[in-house]
C-alpha cells in the first residue's frame, strides 16, 4: 500500500452566487476531509457510461492510504461504466459536511491488495465477506484529483479545494 498523498495545492472553490468568502480565511484543513472520509458510513460513487449517461449509486467502501476502496459486481452498470470511462466522482453519506473526491477509478486485481482491502471493509462494517468474494468482483480504488468540501455550519467560510 502508497502512503496517503498531500495536496500540493488548497484554494477556494468557485460558487458564484452563494455568499462564499474570498481569501483564505476559513479554509478547512486536509485533515477534516480526511476524517470524513474514513468515518463516512458509505459514498455515492458517479460514473458516466460508454454512451455517456450518467450513474450514480452508494457502495460500501473505506478510505486506504489516500484513497477510497469499494468494490462492485463485475458486470454491474458501474463496474462497466468505470472500465470504460475511469474519471469518477465519490461523495461521502453526510450532506451537512460533504466530502467530494475527483479522480480516476483504478480496478485493483494483485491478490494481497484486495486481502487487505477485504480486512478493512469487513471490520468497517462488521461483515464476513471472504477475500475470495471480493477477488471474484470489482475492486476499485479512487485516489484523489481534487476534492471539494464544505461544512454548512459555515456555508460561506468553509468551502474548501484540495488540488494533488
Amino acid at each position: 500500500m502508497a502512503p496517503a498523498p498531500e495536496p500540493r495545492h488548497v484554494d477556494r472553490p468557485v460558487m458564484p452566487g452563494y455568499g462564499v468568502a474570498e481569501g483564505d480565511a476559513g479554509l478547512l484543513p486536509w485533515s477534516w476531509a480526511v476524517e470524513r472520509l474514513i468515518t463516512s458510513p458509505q459514498y455515492w460513487v458517479a460514473a458516466v457510461d460508454g454512451a455517456g449517461r450518467p450513474h450514480v449509486m452508494p457502495v460500501w467502501g473505506v478510505w486506504i492510504d489516500g484513497a477510497v476502496w469499494f468494490s462492485s459486481g463485475p458486470r454491474s452498470r458501474r463496474a462497466r461504466s468505470l472500465d470504460v470511462r475511469p474519471a469518477c466522482s465519490v461523495a461521502t453519506a453526510d450532506p451537512h459536511q460533504p466530502v467530494v473526491l475527483e479522480g480516476d477509478a483504478e480496478r485493483v486485481t494483485d491478490g494481497g491488495a484486495v486481502a487487505a482491502f477485504a480486512q478493512r471493509a469487513n471490520a468497517k462494517y462488521d461483515a464476513d465477506y471472504t477475500v475470495d468474494f471480493y477477488r471474484e468482483n470489482a475492486t476499485f480504488r479512487v485516489a484523489p484529483r481534487r476534492v471539494i468540501a464544505l461544512d454548512d455550519a459555515d456555508f460561506a467560510g468553509s468551502p474548501t479545494r484540495w488540488t494533488f
